[in-house]
């Protein structure tokens, strides 16, 4: 059980940063984006909402179509549902993880659109890849959002330049 308890100990730490990050998401910027390229606001924190449940959907399934238009989406119109859905999905996930061994990870999964393959993994690895990574990797994208709207950025292993400023006044 080395594994799954290393990933429930991880989920449970990157909550409280990515949490951090998503409670400085304003609603009234929602559909702001720096790009005509890229997401909106709203779009991008819905995202990284969702994938805190990607754990937990590697694990009960043996894979994700991307062209299933029957998956829902949630209803997010503020930050407190943005927030709720974010903590909701980590908690699927850890619970997931705590019902399965570190053998259940080794079974492959698949994300697929249609049928495209874009994966084809162990559990272990498309949680890693799909899932954790995926997540950070969107959370820094995130506070690159937050930076452009001066909207303070706060710190994930220490202090931000924008923590730093606030502990000086």
């Amino acid at each position: 059980m080395l594994l799954t308890k290393l990933l429930i100990e991880e989920i449970e730490q990157e909550a409280i940063n990515t949490k951090k990050m998503l409670e400085r998401v304003p609603a009234e910027k929602f559909d702001w984006r720096p790009h005509q390229k890229s997401m909106t606001l709203k779009q991008l924190a819905v995202h990284i909402a969702n994938l805190s449940k990607r754990p937990a959907q590697v694990i009960t399934t043996q894979y994700l179509d991307l062209a299933d238009s029957s998956i829902k989406k949630p209803e997010i119109n503020n930050t407190t549902d943005l927030i709720k859905e974010f903590e909701e999905g980590t908690s699927q996930s850890i619970d997931a993880l705590k019902s399965v061994s570190d053998d259940d990870l080794n079974v492959n999964w698949i994300m697929r659109r249609g049928e495209h393959i874009i994966i084809n993994m162990p559990k272990a690895a498309a949680i890693r890849n799909m899932g954790l990574s995926h997540l950070y990797h969107h959370r820094a994208q995130l506070g690159v959002y937050l930076r452009l709207l001066d909207i303070p950025v706060p710190g994930m292993y220490g202090q931000s330049a924008d923590d730093k400023l606030q502990t000086k006044g």
